[in-house]
């Protein structure tokens, strides 16, 4: 009775073994090679430089500015600062009035108790009270918040300049200064100007000594301006300070500063104005999406997904030399730039930049703006021939 079974048991594992060995064959015919994707088409350069200045122009930090600029004249602290403190706003004892409580404010440094100081601790949001001169400046400031490139072309009168400077040095922060001993060379030139506060003393040498024009971004005044002993000036009286907005409850600072001074021969701390504030923003911004897009080779309208784009900002380096652009007739540029074997800073030790910025965006409108001006977007309305602008590294 085995014997007739094992035949058919034998065919049947045969024609198993067949059908396993034709398998794979089988498959490679019925689903065929992968096929070969054609790459896409290159982007018309006309039509993606359309898109990078039409996305450039868009600014998505302007409507919460309005209600923020909104919520001061009316009286609050914006909702953006719920964690700011109260500002000093003029006189030697003054008082910042929420609702129906004053609080004493004195003079930096003269504080009878610090610890109890009610500027160090946070306030509710409630009612403030602005001196008129500070809240014709805001709705000032607001208003002239606008794209007009021809800014650039006033800014020697804008800056209440006799005239245009011969020669400028813009220096900025990087640690490749430490032994360039530029000093010499940087304090050569008519006007040297410096960026958010950096210290001078004990590296003249290689940064120089001389300053005649200060750049500072309001976060950077903002933190001094918390501290009872802060000193706005660290330049001393004599050397104006030049500040664009981060945020609009920034202007409490600005005024708190300027009421505080040691001198009342002290140079004013000044707001820049918006119109160049917009121009700056677009310049940095079209640089950011054309290097987004051939970078990851994604559309120009994915850029907002990989920053905070209401958020997003220029540095003061880059409102410095945009400046030098519009008011000397030659600017030199020192410590911009990254080694790898020197420090972020050359005074500090920061290890990295805030990622508000796009610094590669920056390299690469500075490589531009000296060796080809004439291709820079929103520059070439202007309306000014663009100085001889060399960097040294």
């Amino acid at each position: 009775m085995k014997r007739p079974l094992r035949r058919p048991f034998a065919v049947l594992l045969f024609v198993v073994l067949c059908a396993a060995a034709s398998f794979p064959s089988v498959l490679r015919r019925s689903v065929g090679p992968a096929p070969v994707l054609a790459p896409l088409p290159p982007l018309d350069p006309a039509r993606l430089n359309a898109t990078l200045l039409r996305l450039a122009a868009a600014d998505p930090s302007e409507a919460p500015l309005r209600r923020d600029v909104d919520d001061l004249l009316e009286g609050r602290l914006p909702a953006s600062s719920a964690r700011a403190r109260a500002w000093r706003l003029r006189g030697d004892r003054l008082h910042l009035h929420l609702r129906h409580h004053q609080f004493p404010v004195y003079r930096r440094g003269h504080h009878p108790d610090h610890d109890h100081d009610p500027l160090l601790h946070p306030l509710p949001r409630q009612e403030l009270h602005l001196d008129p001169s500070l809240r014709r400046a805001l709705r000032s400031w607001h208003r002239l918040r606008r794209h007009d490139p021809g800014v650039l072309r006033n800014l020697p009168s804008l800056l209440s300049l006799p005239g245009r400077i011969p020669s400028c040095a813009v220096v900025g922060n990087s640690g490749i200064l430490l032994g360039a001993s530029h000093g010499a060379l940087i304090d050569s030139h008519a006007a040297v100007f410096r960026l958010n506060n950096a210290r001078i003393s004990g590296f003249a040498a290689n940064v120089g000594a001389k300053t005649n024009l200060s750049f500072i971004n309001s976060n950077v005044l903002h933190l001094c301006a918390r501290r009872p002993n802060c000193f706005c000036h660290p330049y001393g009286d004599g050397v104006p300070i030049l500040l664009y907005i981060c945020q609009a409850a920034h202007f409490l600072d600005v005024a708190s500063c300027n009421a505080s001074s040691r001198s009342l021969h002290a140079a004013s701390i000044s707001v820049t104005d918006p119109r160049l504030d917009v121009l700056c923003a677009r310049i940095v911004k079209y640089y950011s999406l054309r290097r987004f897009v051939a970078e990851t080779g994604r559309a120009a309208e994915e850029w907002s997904s990989t920053r905070d784009a209401a958020m997003f900002h220029y540095s003061s380096g880059m409102q410095a030399i945009m400046v030098a652009v519009g008011v000397c007739d030659r600017v030199s540029v020192f410590g911009f730039g990254k080694a790898a074997d020197a420090k972020h800073h050359y005074h500090s030790n920061q290890k990295a930049e805030l990622d508000l910025h796009d610094y590669k965006a920056e390299y690469a409108f500075y490589r531009d703006l000296a060796d080809r001006p004439e291709v820079v977007p929103f520059l070439n309305d202007a309306g000014i021939a663009v100085p001889p602008v060399v960097f040294y590294h």
